[in-house]
């Protein structure tokens, strides 16, 4: 990929759909990993060029690390406009007890607990990112990437937003992209808060697993980069050539996750009228 091209590209849809939609903000969580990263990177030149703000939020609980939450920090003092870290653990643990009277009753094992809690955090984030987007008259970015979005590697009503920039990007371009940036476009410490995104272990922010690589990958000790690397190569074998073993987790993940990537499934009218 010419990856000058794809950020000029990136850039010239997001300052049209902004002008079209008449957009006064953009706002977007920050996690502390290299996807929220590069969108950020993405973004502030054009929010910058039409004086509209972009609204940064990092929203940690006690089971981000510091290493997320001092990322998350700097790469909001170095693209947002407007950027707080707001401790949303308060309101996760009461969403979370109001949740949990059910889970007795509905017979939810208990090793789901961690991917429960883990949802239950991302649709808390998200919700306070969407009052601030209607705050403001604006919209929320969303921060996914291709492959995430094979993997069913999000959550449902959760960790999603209005606009994806890099949402068909795989998660080895979202690296390449991100590195090229440093090289080639930005300097001191605006180039140093996106390298140190690339260069950490990717994690989910959910507190789920240690890494990302632990749920999708089992057994993956190397770089998250080098893993990812590996993620792509098997998806787009599969995708495009259904080639893969079936019996492999990256495999098995996509196809259990084919739910999320046809929701909502509606009934069609012609078979409803048959």
């Amino acid at each position: 990929m010419n990856y000058k091209k794809a950020s000029e590209n990136i850039r010239q849809e997001l300052r049209n759909y902004i002008i079209g939609k008449n957009l006064k903000s953009l706002v977007m969580g920050i996690s502390g990993g290299v996807d929220s990263a590069l969108c950020a990177a993405l973004a502030k030149p054009i929010c910058d060029e039409l004086n509209i703000p972009l609204i940064g939020r990092s929203l940690p609980t006690t089971t981000n690390t510091g290493g997320e939450n001092s990322r998350a920090q700097e790469i909001g003092k170095q693209f947002c406009t407007d950027f707080k870290e707001v401790e949303i653990q308060d309101g996760f643990t009461a969403m979370y007890d109001l949740a949990v009277t059910n889970f007795d009753l509905l017979g939810i094992d208990a090793t789901k607990e961690s991917i429960l809690k883990g949802n239950i955090k991302a649709r808390t984030r998200m919700i306070l990112l969407y009052d601030i987007a209607g705050a403001t008259n604006g919209l929320v970015l969303s921060t996914d990437n291709w492959t995430e979005y094979l993997l069913g590697f999000w959550t449902l009503h959760g960790d999603v937003g209005d606009y994806g920039m890099i949402q068909e990007l795989w998660k080895t371009e979202v690296y390449e992209l991100s590195e090229w940036l440093v090289v080639n476009e930005l300097e001191g410490a605006a180039a140093l808060a996106l390298q140190d995104c690339v260069d950490c272990q990717a994690t989910d922010g959910l507190g789920i697993s240690n890494s990302d690589l632990d749920q999708i990958m089992p057994g993956w000790t190397g770089p998250s980069k080098e893993g990812y690397k590996r993620v792509d190569e098997k998806l787009a074998l599969h995708v495009n050539f259904g080639q893969g073993d079936l019996d492999d987790p990256v495999l098995q993940r996509y196809h259990r996750t084919h739910f999320k990537r046809n929701n909502p499934f509606n009934i069609k009218r012609d078979i409803i009228e048959k």
